[in-house]
């Protein structure tokens, strides 16, 4: 009897150093917000307005090294590594994949602000001066500027580091992982616990906010389909608790499942709602129109990336509360939508991942910002008179008042509910992944359970700010969080640049020069030599029992061929040339020099290895002339370096006798080899 009840108790995976203080912290706030409302946010809103203003130029320049970073990476010779091993395959279908990291990174957002972005920016007193055509344009240029290839580069950043250092490194899935080349085993410790506590309350604050707009504005469209009365807050308890519980089901499903076939349910209907609008709208004006602000975007790209507003005083509020706010609001997401998204990308290699990512779903995005946004501009200037204009302030009856003025508006009404809700509930779902997979440490033994709690805590905390009016004061603290985070992904940035460039020579590398003439006669002397680390005395030894004696017979035979050779060897430094003069060419230079060679900490620690007092070791390396690269030749013997020096003043007197190369052989080349 208590044997079954001991197998049948439920194990939790949580990490107390990760989950307790994040849920202190996180509940903290949320009853902060939900007690004062209006004092914490008029506190939060002067450290965001001091940030914003003052240090909008650093999220200016990060996201640029974002973009840049990754383009590089993208046709750089990394691009061919594969987030796993080398022959790994990608656990999903690329329209999965796609579908699934595209809910995950905009979701609710795409639905909330398809009408009501471009129609804040037609109407905003910041271009009021402007031509109507002339804000039309800009409407759409700068709601590509926001939904475009920035917000993704700064998702695609978190989402490799992360993917890059799980799946090929074989760290747990954490953006601890992401600074292991800096950290080393310092990641296991309270550096790497802070890190994931940033990234859970981050997380858990960027759902609950965007999830509490979702619920309003899913609220606004049952009324306006009359299925619901009003918006009171009675219904929007029942929303959230029907969605939540569906998210919940979907969650325990797993990625594979309840994720991906939603996901995949979405995008269908997406392309379906699409397709509705373009036409029957204004469908020969929005194909133009899409056209014209994809080329207004790509030649106004620079400009748009580097500009701080700073000669144009009017536009700066704007600039500050759309910018500015939608850079914070990317990087407060990152690390939600960079864990799910290297949850799902294993196999894939860092070139296709980075193309998916920042081509696709921006390209998308501006379809559907072209379409949707474009219409209700079009519908406001020839057909409403200005009544879409009026509405900008009321965002969340925006989408289904533009619907209105289109055929068949009821239907296409009730498929944008549709779309929000399914949008809602892989957002919910993602993010109750993500959480348990932060707080657990990446377990895969973690209960059902967690992802209720999760789940549970989401929908309380959603519905208690939504009522109190705390939903904005949280909003605001998740954007003043991005400043310091987007700092912190720089460093994630040179962490990947560093562990890419040892994974890319690691893989390269080839065998050693010194081992080419290698044959069986010394292959116990060489493995001796192998199994033992040099010091500078046993460098010395090897120059003057091998070097030089080498150096000495080749001299003795150049001079019966009537060539003299100079040999000079300086002990004190341990150096040793062979150097032959020439009046018009360049010296044949053949030389040998200790280096010093740093040993990594894990070689000093085996047991199994050779024995090594330090991290310092020597070794003796050849040099040239012509600088180019030389190389160790420790396991030479005598007859192999003589070998080697002919076969160097070979390929020397080739490279001389042809005409080509006179410009590299001048004798004005020449310096002294000391």
């Amino acid at each position: 009897m208590n044997s079954s009840k001991q197998t049948s108790k439920i194990r939790f995976t949580f990490d107390k150093g990760v989950t307790i203080p994040s849920l202190i912290f996180i509940v903290g706030v949320c009853i902060f917000s939900i007690l004062f409302p209006v004092r914490v946010k008029s506190v939060l809103d002067v450290i965001k307005n001091f940030i914003f203003i003052n240090l909008n130029w650093v999220y200016v320049w990060c996201v640029t090294i974002f973009v840049i970073f990754l383009v590089f990476l993208m046709f750089s010779k990394y691009g061919k590594i594969r987030l796993g091993t080398n022959d790994s395959k990608p656990e999903h279908s690329f329209f999965s994949w796609i579908s699934m990291l595209f809910a995950a990174g905009m979701g609710i957002g795409l639905m909330y602000f398809s009408v009501a972005e471009p129609m804040q920016h037609y109407s905003t007193d910041a271009f009021s001066e402007s031509h109507l055509i002339s804000r039309a344009k800009n409407a759409q240029l700068y709601t590509f500027f926001h939904w475009g290839i920035h917000a993704w580069a700064i998702y695609g950043l978190v989402g490799l580091c992360l993917a890059y250092f799980t799946y090929r490194y074989r760290l747990p899935l954490s953006l601890r992982s992401c600074l292991y080349p800096l950290l080393k085993d310092r990641i296991k410790g309270k550096w790497g616990d802070l890190i994931d506590i940033f990234a859970l309350c981050s997380t858990f604050f960027g759902i609950t906010t965007t999830l509490g707009f979702g619920v309003v504005q899913i609220n606004s469209g049952l009324e306006t389909l009359k299925i619901l009365p009003e918006t009171g807050f009675i219904y929007q308890v029942i929303i959230v608790v029907v969605l939540v519980s569906v998210a919940v089901f979907s969650a325990t499903s797993g990625v594979n499942k309840g994720v991906k076939i939603l996901s995949n349910i979405n995008v269908v209907i997406v392309i379906i709602l699409l397709l509705f609008v373009l036409f029957l709208g204004p469908t020969v004006y929005l194909i133009g129109s899409f056209t014209y602000g994809l080329g207004n975007y790509i030649n106004n790209f620079f400009d748009l990336t580097f500009n701080t507003h700073v000669y144009e005083e009017k536009t700066l509020p704007w600039f500050y509360n759309w910018t500015i706010l939608y850079w914070a609001w990317w990087i407060s997401w990152s690390p939600f939508v960079g864990l799910f998204i290297a949850k799902i990308s294993k196999g894939r290699s860092i070139r296709e991942f980075i193309a998916a990512v920042l081509i696709i779903p921006t390209l998308f995005n501006f379809i559907w910002m072209s379409v949707f946004g474009n219409s209700a501009i079009w519908i406001d200037f020839n057909v409403a008179d200005g009544a879409l204009s009026a509405l900008v302030s009321d965002p969340d009856a925006l989408m289904f008042r533009f619907l209105e003025y289109l055929p068949l508006s009821h239907i296409l009404s009730f498929v944008v509910i549709s779309v929000i809700i399914i949008f809602f509930v892989t957002s919910a779902d993602s993010g109750m992944l993500v959480m348990d997979s932060i707080s657990s440490k990446n377990s895969s033994k973690s209960p059902k359970i967690q992802m209720v709690f999760w789940g549970i805590l989401l929908a309380t905390l959603a519905l208690m700010l939504l009522n109190a009016g705390g939903l904005e004061a949280l909003q605001t603290m998740t954007l003043i969080t991005a400043l310091p985070f987007a700092v912190i992904m720089i460093l994630f940035a040179v962490s990947l640049m560093k562990a890419l460039v040892i994974d890319y020579r690691y893989y390269e590398k080839d065998l050693s020069v010194s081992t080419v003439p290698w044959s069986g006669e010394f292959w116990k002397d060489r493995l001796k030599t192998i199994v033992s680390f040099k010091t500078k005395k046993a460098v010395k030894i090897f120059m003057e029992e091998n070097v030089l004696p080498a150096f000495n017979e080749l001299k003795e035979e150049f001079a019966v061929n009537g060539i003299d050779v100079e040999i000079r060897y300086v002990p004190d430094t341990l150096k040793v040339n062979l150097e032959i003069h020439h009046d018009i060419v360049n010296n044949f230079v053949y030389g040998v020099k200790s280096q010093k060679r740093i040993v990594s900490e894990y070689m000093v620690a085996d047991d199994n290895l050779p024995d090594l007092d330090n991290k310092v070791t020597y070794f003796p390396k050849t040099y040239f002339g012509d600088s180019r690269e030389g190389y160790d030749v420790q396991y030479f013997t005598k007859n192999e370096l003589i070998s080697d020096v002919l076969k160097h003043y070979d390929r020397f007197l080739k490279i001389i006798a042809e005409e080509s190369n006179e410009i590299f052989i001048s004798s004005d080349n020449n310096y002294n080899q000391t």
